[in-house]
């Protein structure tokens, strides 16, 4: 019993933050210097939001990525929540005014990029910043949790770096630059969104750790005016998250209707419906649930279609809509003549060449994307960290009971080793480079014979 009692205690005391918190005049100087937008974190604001307009630009996932870690707009959004925690309006509207001036600047050098950029088509590193949902609700929460906890501890490490990337407040402001300078105002307000979103909870964040660790009160409040703050934070709070919960649970809804629609479409019924006919293309249309099927051969009739309807329910589609079409056809098959037929089973096996040349097509495509991929990764890896000497990058997919999803087995070799950080860094890294939060990573260290080793110690 006591050796359990110990092994809890431990435990709790592994997760508690006070043995490790710095000094809070240190915490606050630190915040309070990265509040002020001027002189160098003024020019650092403005070349962030170039080098972040052009990699949105081009679609360039790594000059984005150099953007975030260069911008210093967490500084103020962590001074909104360490001042309403400490009670200190002096850093409060220092940081409101800098975060109000911050984004202003944003908006106006992205707007202007835009502009005169003869480039207007909107890439996916756009796109993937126009529909928030709860979980970017989640990604700002926590983000913001690890900023805070590395500000206030003497081992700070290079968190805050990481927090730049994960809750992305960069690419946001310049996709709502894009808006406003194309007039295309569900991008503005889509991305603005997605800003305020990071903004709100990156700061709730902060708040609510700081109250948790305790840091002393610049002033006392009154308890009209401390009650007054709190139901305004925790008002805007709600008013922000509830949108995200609804676009979330669209999301989701989209994405199991998708999930339903295809396995329907890949039915044999449905690809086969009659002798002589077969499922050329589909479309699925999970907002409207609309899914629109066109087929090849003999026309399909009414008693048919009426058919392919009532297996909706089996897969849960009874609400769906079927949009059947017919690529080429007759009426019926004893119409056809024997030259038409023969024609047409000609057809048929054209397409068919054409269609499996199309796949093989596609997979050389698909295998020459990686290889590139891979050789880009490779380069830009090895040049921050040289001891990576090879690698490799394979797409896959991963199964369970219920569900799949695409991942990334990567394979690195080492010719020496690196320390952990380094590790989750380049996992950081890599999730953004590949676009795909599930990857997996197997490091492989190049084997050095003892003597080896001894004679390294000694060159030293």
């Amino acid at each position: 019993m006591e050796r359990i009692f110990r092994f809890i205690t431990n435990l709790v005391d592994s997760f508690r933050l006070n043995h490790e918190k710095e000094e809070f005049s240190i915490i606050s100087e630190n915040i309070d210097s990265g509040v002020v937008f001027k002189g160098t974190n003024l020019w650092i604001l403005v070349f962030a939001i170039f080098i972040c307009s052009l990699g949105l630009n081009v679609n360039s996932t790594a000059v984005v990525i150099g953007a975030m870690l260069v911008s210093p707009l967490m500084g103020p959004i962590i001074g909104l929540g360490f001042g309403l925690a400490t009670s200190d309006i002096s850093l409060l509207k220092k940081a409101l005014y800098n975060y109000l001036f911050a984004g202003v600047v944003a908006l106006l050098a992205s707007t202007l990029y835009f502009a005169l950029t003869p480039m207007h088509v909107a890439q996916t590193e756009m796109l993937s910043r126009i529909s928030p949902n709860i979980y970017d609700v989640f990604i700002a929460f926590f983000g913001g949790l690890a900023g805070i906890v590395a500000i206030a501890s003497k081992m700070k490490g290079n968190v805050i770096p990481g927090v730049a990337i994960a809750t992305a407040l960069m690419p946001p402001l310049c996709t709502a630059g894009y808006g406003l300078a194309t007039l295309q105002w569900s991008f503005f307000f889509g991305a603005f969104y997605l800003f305020f979103i990071n903004t709100v909870f990156i700061s709730l964040a902060t708040l609510l750790t700081s109250r948790i660790l305790k840091f002393p009160q610049k002033s006392l409040l009154d308890e009209k005016v401390s009650k007054r703050t709190n139901r305004v934070i925790w008002s805007i709070t709600i008013i922000t998250i509830i949108p995200s919960i609804y676009f979330g649970y669209t999301m989701v809804q989209q994405d199991r209707y998708l999930q339903k629609a295809n396995r329907f479409v890949k039915s044999d019924l449905v690809i086969h419906p009659t002798k002589n006919s077969y499922l050329l293309d589909h479309e699925i249309d999970a907002s409207e649930e609309v899914i629109k099927l066109i087929y090849g051969g003999a026309n399909i009739s009414k008693q048919e279609i009426n058919t392919l309807e009532k297996k909706l329910p089996i897969f849960e589609l009874q609400e769906s809509t079927l949009d059947i079409q017919i690529g080429f056809g007759n009426k019926e098959e004893e119409e056809i003549n024997p030259l038409a037929a023969e024609l047409l089973s000609k057809e048929r096996q054209i397409e068919m060449i054409e269609e499996q040349l199309s796949e093989k097509t596609e997979l050389l495509d698909s295998i020459q994307d990686i290889r590139t991929l891979s050789q880009n990764v490779f380069r830009e890896l090895s040049v921050q960290y040289p001891a990576v000497s090879s690698l490799s990058m394979q797409p896959s997919i991963e199964y369970n009971d219920t569900t799949s999803r695409n991942i990334w087995m990567i394979n690195i070799k080492l010719d020496s080793l690196i320390e952990t950080k380094d590790k989750l860094r380049i996992k950081a890294w890599l999730k953004e480079r590949v676009q795909n939060k599930n990857i997996y990573i197997q490091y492989r260290v190049k084997f050095q014979p003892p003597i080896e080793r001894i004679m390294n110690l000694f060159n030293q």
